[in-house]
């Protein structure tokens, strides 16, 4: 079954371009931002203050075409783009976690921003690990 995705809100953060989010191994997102959740779908946030911590379902929306291999930055070699955080994807889906500090009504403010600001955001899901650290591979990363 294919689909076409819509945003359900969109993202208020301080990067106002792509250059300016913090990017490569070992970064730290330490933005603040908020995800204003579009009327329709407020109910569904219903009991979401329960959790510490969200995924953020979204979309590279400034990007156009995609490349099966990528060189994360401060990298030199080149990576299938599966293997990366690459935006360049056939389907420009991204994945960030971040830690919900509170809810206004239809508006999450949150931490550990890494999108620019007005970024369509497809989905939130409350972050629930069953993984100890001590099992997570770290791929290439970890070498």
């Amino acid at each position: 079954m294919l689909f076409t995705p819509r945003a359900i809100g969109f993202a208020r953060t301080p990067f106002k371009e792509r250059s300016q989010i913090p990017k490569g191994p070992g970064t730290k997102h330490e933005a603040e931002g908020t995800i204003e959740v579009l009327e329709e779908f407020a109910e569904g946030l219903k009991d979401i203050e329960g959790f510490s911590h969200l995924y953020l379902l979204w979309v590279f929306h400034q990007q156009e075409g995609f490349e099966l291999l990528a060189t994360p930055p401060g990298q030199t070699e080149a990576h299938g783009v599966f293997a990366t955080r690459a935006p360049r994807r056939p389907n420009p889906i991204a994945l960030t976690v971040v830690e919900l500090l509170a809810r206004d009504d239809r508006r999450l403010r949150v931490h550990g921003v890494d999108m620019v600001d007005g970024t369509p955001i497809l989905d939130i899901k409350p972050y629930l690990s069953s993984i100890p650290d001590s099992s997570l591979r770290r791929g290439w990363l970890g070498k």
